[in-house]
């Protein structure tokens, strides 16, 4: 009866960028979304938090069974959104949820690199209230949806 049913609660998503003022707007837009947000800093923030780190063995996978979208910036100092884009395709746990990459640069290149990786989107940046309730409905929806 877990996955089934559709989200009963909000939907919660791990928001990663290095920026403080796009993590903010970003919080902010899917908090109005009806959201859960947890943010991180950078992409081993993101990794320690999902449990995903090799050297750590943390507890921190209930975390990671509790996160149902995943949206990251692309350039950030350390490890890009790409980098972390590998590194949660490559877990057992969390390869199924989606994530999306977020850019203030339009590289075509960057943007196919993405999402034949796996990413389910990319996004230009600033992301807009729009762009959030997009992806609320396109990946966080329950999966049976009433007509209306």
């Amino acid at each position: 009866m877990d996955g089934a049913v559709g989200f009963v609660e909000e939907p919660h998503v791990l928001a990663v960028d290095d920026n403080l003022i796009d993590r903010i707007l970003v919080e902010k837009l899917l908090k109005n979304s009806s959201c859960k947000v947890t943010t991180a800093e950078n992409g081993q923030r993101a990794l320690e938090y999902l449990g995903l780190v090799e050297n750590n063995q943390t507890s921190s996978n209930d975390n990671a069974s509790k996160v149902n979208m995943i949206i990251t910036d692309y350039c950030m100092p350390g490890m890009t959104g790409y980098e972390l884009l590998k590194k949660i395709k490559e877990s057992s746990v969390m390869k199924d949820v989606p994530v999306v990459i977020m850019s203030s640069e339009n590289v075509p290149t960057r943007i196919n690199k993405c999402l034949e990786e796996g990413a389910e989107m990319f996004m230009l940046k600033p992301l807009k209230f729009s762009d959030v309730k997009k992806l609320r409905c396109q990946f966080l929806c329950s999966s049976t949806v009433r007509a209306s």
